[in-house]
C-alpha cells in the first residue's frame, strides 16, 4: 500500500522522488531473493538489509497486491520488468495456488522436511548438473557460486544484467533470453520432484478479493484473456 501511494503521488504532484522511492523498491524486491527467480511469487520479507535473504513463505495477500503495484509501475513508466513480475506472479498464483473450484489458498509454508527455504535453494553442482553449457551464463546471471550466499547454498537472485552479460560474452541478448528462460523452466521441473512446502489451504473472502482484483485489472490492461477468466471464475466462487 506505501509503494502504491508513492506511484499515485508521483502522478497528483508530480513528485519525481516518490516515484524513485516507489521504483527502488520494486527493482530492489524483483531482482532480490524475496522474488521467486525460477517460479515467480514473493516470499513475505526479506530478513537482511541487502535484500537477498527472504522468509520463504509466501501469501496470498502479498502477492495479490504486489502484482498489481508492478501492474501499475508497468503502465507508468513502461519498463519491462514490472509486467514480467506482475505476469509471472500472477501465473505462479494461478498454477500453485488455485482452488480446483475457482478459489485461491492462503499460503505455502517457508519449510519443507523441517528446513527452511530447503525447496528453494540450490548448489552450484546442482546447477551445473542440471544446466549443462548453459550454467556458466545462469550462475554468473542470477549470483550461484561454489560457497553460496546463504548457509552453504545459493538463494536466485538477479546478480548481473542478461543483456550486459551478452555483450561481454558477444552473443544475441535476445537467444541468451530465450536460452535464460528455458534453463528456468528446466529447474522449476527439477525442483516440483522435491518434497514441496506446506499449504495452508484455507479460502479467505478478504485475500480472494485482492487477488479476483488483481486478476481483473491485469487481465484488461495486459489484454490476458486467462487472467479475466480466472478474475470471474473466483467471483462466481465467491459470490456461490
Amino acid at each position: 500500500m506505501t509503494i502504491e501511494f508513492l506511484i499515485r503521488e508521483s502522478i497528483r504532484s508530480p513528485n519525481a522522488h516518490a516515484l524513485e522511492m516507489a521504483e527502488h523498491t520494486l527493482r530492489k524486491m524483483a531482482e532480490g531473493g524475496m522474488y521467486d527467480q525460477i517460479g515467480g511469487g514473493f516470499a513475505r520479507y526479506s530478513v537482511d538489509n541487502r535484500w537477498l535473504v527472504p522468509h520463504f513463505e509466501k501469501m496470498l495477500y502479498d502477492n495479490a497486491q504486489l502484482a498489481r503495484v508492478y501492474l501499475h509501475a508497468w503502465q507508468l513508466s513502461g519498463k519491462e520488468l514490472y509486467r514480467r513480475v506482475c505476469e509471472e506472479t500472477l501465473d505462479y498464483v494461478l498454477l500453485e495456488m488455485r482452488h480446483e473450484d475457482g478459489g485461491f489458498y492462503s499460503s505455502q509454508d517457508a519449510d519443507s522436511e523441517g528446513v527452511e527455504g530447503k525447496f528453494y535453494v540450490w548448489s552450484a553442482d546442482e546447477i551445473r548438473d542440471a544446466l549443462g553449457e548453459d550454467a556458466d551464463a545462469f550462475m554468473r546471471i542470477y549470483g550461484v557460486s561454489d560457497g553460496g550466499n546463504w548457509e552453504g547454498r545459493n538463494i536466485l537472485n538477479l546478480h548481473m544484467d542478461a543483456h550486459a552479460l551478452a555483450e561481454q560474452l558477444g552473443v544475441d541478448p535476445g537467444r541468451l533470453d530465450a536460452r535464460m528462460a528455458a534453463a528456468r523452466a528446466k529447474l522449476y521441473e527439477i525442483r516440483s520432484t522435491r518434497v514441496w512446502p506446506g499449504l495452508d489451504d484455507k479460502v479467505l473472502t478478504s485475500w480472494n478479493g485482492l487477488m479476483l482484483a488483481a486478476l481483473a485489472e491485469a487481465g484488461a490492461a495486459l489484454d490476458r484473456p486467462d487472467y479475466t477468466a480466472a478474475a470471474l471464475s473466483n467471483a462466481e466462487f465467491v459470490y456461490r
